[in-house]
């Protein structure tokens, strides 16, 4: 098991398998670097560095009583970074994990960072307002908070249902799949997960995604329920150089239950 303490005190904890050019996997909220159990697995054996950490207040990392916001995350994986040395690295985030990676491609990425690939990303911004009437009301980030905050083991077992599109017609619960979402949203601070809706649903990308020159590849599901899928194509428009590819019918947690097709697609990506 490996640790790095970044400057604040708190504890990162993060896997770092193989050698090669390096991925780094940046995962969504409230789970852990296990949620990638699939794609370390995959690009592990097609030869490439992976590495995947617990967010600060997730998983097994330390559960400091400040910090849960987006700049401090993005800042956290910038101290990971440069202590692990990583050049030419590839970023791959999933929902909230897709907001940090772009933070951190934008502000501390300079000369490390190759490509990135955001997945049922939270950019360009969750929240609705008057310059987002698209968004998502607050009401619903509020429901979202008394859950976590006040009844969490409950509300982390429903989660996943809408989150892998299980109350789909014909789509059927994979228990396995279900609990251990649930095991890794248990292990992290309920303080961490509640903070943190604050900074997936309201943290702005979009200046973040205008100043990227590198490729980033842009992946969303079309039957979304958790980030709709109308969050992609605008933060396509937004990047220089940019790839979006809409799946047709795949949930928000599409990298587990879609895995095949999905690194497939970030692999052709990443060799292209």
């Amino acid at each position: 098991m490996s640790k790095f303490t970044v400057k604040d005190g708190t504890e990162i904890y993060y896997k770092d398998w193989g050698t090669g050019q390096p991925i780094v996997f940046h995962h969504g909220w409230p789970l852990s670097g296990d949620d990638w159990d699939a794609q370390m697995m995959f690009f592990l054996k097609k030869g490439y560095r992976v590495i995947a950490h617990d967010r600060r207040g997730h998983g097994r990392s330390g559960q400091s009583s400040e910090g849960n916001t987006m700049e401090t995350y993005a800042a956290d994986i910038a101290e990971l970074t440069a202590a692990l040395n990583l050049k030419d690295a590839i970023h791959i985030g999933h929902s909230t994990g897709g907001g940090e990676a772009i933070r951190y491609a934008a502000k501390y990425g300079n000369d490390r960072v190759a490509k990135v690939v955001i997945i049922s990303a939270v950019t360009p911004i969750m929240i609705q307002s008057e310059n987002n009437p698209e968004g998502v009301p607050l009401s619903i980030f509020d429901e979202i908070r008394q859950g976590t905050g006040f009844k969490r083991a409950d509300y982390y077992y429903d989660f996943p249902i809408p989150f892998y599109g299980w109350n789909r017609e014909g789509k059927e619960i994979v228990e396995g799949i279900r609990h251990n979402w649930w095991r890794q949203g248990m292990m992290g601070s309920v303080l961490a997960h509640y903070e943190g809706i604050k900074a997936f649903s309201e943290s702005d990308f979009t200046e973040d995604l205008k100043s990227l020159d590198i490729p980033v590849l842009v992946m969303h599901g079309e039957d979304d329920q958790i980030v709709p899928y109308h969050q992609a194509p605008k933060a396509a428009k937004l990047l220089k150089n940019s790839k979006l590819i809409s799946y047709p019918g795949f949930p928000h947690g599409m990298p587990t239950t879609e895995a095949e097709t999905i690194n497939e697609d970030i692999l052709a990506f990443i060799q292209s």
